[in-house]
């Protein structure tokens, strides 16, 4: 959350400001002063400063916006642009320095000649509320339990006087460096590094057979990024050719945790979770654009890439009396070849037509070994070898679209191909083919149409069932592989009522059929609807609104005797949201007013049906009311007030977790954590200063 007015309220508050002084500067040409010129020189910039109080402790509030804690915390920022004599230039933005949502922004260099960029932010996550767990060492890669575990079930275990609180979240920090230095003529060299890290804990679970426990994962992991770039663009040339890393490191290779269980065979005392491994992701990659004349032109994209994973395996299990095999290697030894290619073609052989084609090939070779190793079933027993399975994939996607335009129309149309060939997988062919259509009309001065029709079919050559230690009903199949039929509509209304005044109306329906999919899912639509409004009720006063509803409902065939279809399932999700604001201005712009409201609405409902009759599942609800008033005063050309009070209550029903506690379920360990409600006030008082 922003520690001062939102962006389109210290927007308006510049409009306003230029406006109260207009005729005293135009009085006095000396005064005047252009604020978008782009030869400006000297320094100017902002800083704010204030203090902010939250009311109420929340972890779901806190998350993404550092509010999580109740009581006063500081208001900070800064500008800083600066243009030289001599081409020199820096800019430089620091925002929400008293939060742990701060973020650092500068760049500078010589104009024409170089460029540097360089970025530092943070975003909190708070991921839990109320967890609970007997755990000893949580955020740690080992967790042990007090004395009083094991147990039969959760009812023989000594909550009571072993429960404590957890906190499950994360901080990510992002590093960003980055230059530009031109070369030759027509020739500049870009290079870019970002660190990613994320330290913290994030929510896991553990099993031994029939009994589970909810645990709590370390998480200490970097992502450094790199892109190098060298580019050409000439006037009818333009080219680059780069390569690009990304390399993925986790300090902690496991979780390792003590049964809090009574072991059902005997050495089932303490069980092992691999965490994310180390990988590595590599890439070069080129770009070529070429005007063959005013009315052609052709572009390209090439890259090649491969991915690699050499993680050191973990031990089959920590079950020392089970008489396990030795692993078939000692990592994966895993290696992906990768190849990206687009071809584009655009024409103009008229002033209203143009013509655009493209092709695509993106391919995923799997190039690691396939090798048999044991399988342990929850570190008690053993079960038949089973194969990693090297999945690969090639897909081939055309377009072509056709734009003709006119005096107060457009209209759009195009074919899309999309064929993807799969290995190791049920089927090995897909084919899609759409059909779409665009209009856009200018039926009255005041009124604009705008229509997209879509139908699109896929179809695949044959599903086979893949051999799999768990086995699966041969009349199911995979929705991203089953045939389907899509019709989509997308309609936009834009009616200006008069100056100042507009109404919009949205209309978004897709509707999903599986026709041949005896088991899995059969049909899924969606359908959403909006309209907005916004009226300027006088030089002061801007008034807004909007409403949008959503709702997808899909449906899905299964059967509980491993044969024809007998149980189906039903779902339907919806989500309303309406949203206003109000801003005005008085004492001729020097102070203005602003307020702002959103209510939002959610609901999940599923129910399984055995022939006509529905056993529907409790109703999963969410709810939000937020409400900002803010206020700016201009004290002078440099000096702002600023002063807000934001109100955000939240509430939700989510039968997962509620009436769930650590020991409710006799073999489920649980965190105990419930739907999460609030209800905080955050209130602020700084000051913006120009200089």
């Amino acid at each position: 959350m922003r520690t001062s007015t939102p962006l389109w309220l210290l927007a308006a508050m510049g409009v306003v400001s230029l406006s109260a002084g207009r005729d005293a500067r135009a009085a006095d040409p000396s005064q005047w002063k252009c604020e978008t010129c782009p030869f400006e020189k000297g320094t100017t910039g902002t800083v704010d400063a204030g203090v902010g109080v939250t009311t109420e402790a929340s972890p779901k509030f806190g998350d993404y916006t550092g509010l999580d804690e109740k009581g006063a915390f500081a208001i900070g920022g800064a500008t800083l642009r600066h243009r030289g004599d001599n081409g020199y230039y820096t800019d430089f933005t620091a925002t929400d320095l008293g939060l742990d949502i701060r973020s650092i922004q500068a760049d500078g260099g010589h104009e024409g000649r170089w460029a540097y960029r360089l970025g530092y932010a943070e975003i909190p996550r708070d991921l839990t509320d109320g967890a609970r767990s007997p755990f000893l060492g949580n955020g740690g890669s080992v967790l042990t339990l007090p004395p009083g575990y094991p147990a039969d079930t959760t009812a023989g275990m000594p909550l009571a006087s072993t429960l404590v609180p957890v906190d499950i979240g994360y901080k990510r920090s992002r590093l960003d460096l980055g230059g530009t230095v031109a070369g030759p003529t027509d020739w500049q060299f870009r290079l870019d590094v970002r660190h990613d890290v994320r330290d913290g804990t994030q929510a896991s679970a553990g099993s031994f057979f029939s009994s589970a426990s909810q645990l709590v994962a370390p998480l200490d992991q970097t992502t450094d990024q790199l892109e190098a770039v060298a580019e050409y663009a000439g006037s009818r040339v333009q080219a680059s050719i780069g390569y690009r890393a990304s390399i993925f490191r986790n300090d902690d290779d496991a979780l390792t945790w003590q049964n809090p269980f009574t072991p059902l065979v005997p050495g089932a005392t303490t069980g092992q979770l691999a965490l994310a491994p180390d990988n590595e992701f590599h890439e070069v990659f080129a770009t070529l654009g070429y005007q063959f004349s005013p009315i052609v032109r052709a572009s390209g994209e090439f890259a090649l890439g491969r991915m690699t994973q050499d993680q050191a395996f973990l031990a089959s299990t920590l079950n020392t009396t089970l008489a396990v095999p030795d692993l078939p290697a000692t990592s994966l030894d895993g290696h992906v070849d990768t190849l990206d290619a687009t071809v584009r073609l655009t024409a103009t052989p008229m002033d209203r037509l143009q013509v655009a084609a493209s092709y695509t090939r993106n391919e995923r070779e799997n190039k690691t070994t396939s090798l048999l190793y044991p399988q342990v079933s929850t570190d008690m027993s053993l079960s038949a070898p089973v194969s990693n399975v090297p999945y690969s994939f090639t897909r081939d996607r055309v377009k072509l679209g056709v734009d003709w335009r006119g005096k107060g129309w457009k209209l759009a149309g195009g074919v899309d191909y999309d064929a993807m060939r799969r290995t190791q997988q049920e089927t090995g062919r897909t084919a899609e083919f759409s059909t779409w259509a665009r209009g856009t009309f200018q039926a009255l001065d005041s009124l604009g149409l705008e229509l997209k029709l879509l139908h699109g079919e896929r179809t695949n050559d044959g599903y086979v069932a893949v051999p799999s230690a768990t086995p699966e009903n041969p009349l199911m199949r995979k929705f991203n592989e089953a045939d389907r039929r899509r019709n989509l509509a997308e309609a936009r209304a834009d009616w200006t009522i008069e100056d100042g005044m507009s109404l919009g109306f949205t209309l978004d329906v897709t509707d999903d059929t599986y026709g041949h999919s005896e088991i899995g899912l059969t049909n899924a639509r969606s359908a959403s609807v909006g309209v907005d409004y916004s009226a300027t009720l006088s030089e002061d006063t801007r008034f807004r609104a909007y409403v949008q509803s959503e709702q997808i409902r899909s449906t899905m065939a299964n059967s509980q005797q491993f044969a024809q279809p007998d149980w189906s399932g039903f779902a339907k999700d919806s989500f309303d949201t309406l949203g206003a604001g109000l801003t005005h201005a008085v004492m001729k712009g020097k102070l203005e007013l602003a307020a702002d409201v959103t209510i939002a609405r959610s609901r999940s409902d599923t129910t399984i049906y055995f022939g006509q009759y529905g056993t529907p599942f409790p109703t999963n609800e969410t709810s939000l009311e937020s409400l900002t008033l803010s206020a700016a005063w201009h004290q002078s050309a440099r000096l702002t007030l600023l002063g807000s009070l934001a109100y955000e209550h939240y509430g939700s029903s989510d039968w997962h977790f509620d009436g769930v506690g650590p020991g409710t379920v006799p073999n489920l360990l649980a965190f105990g954590e419930q739907a999460p409600h609030y209800s905080v006030g955050v209130i602020r008082f700084a000051a913006h200063y120009r200089f």
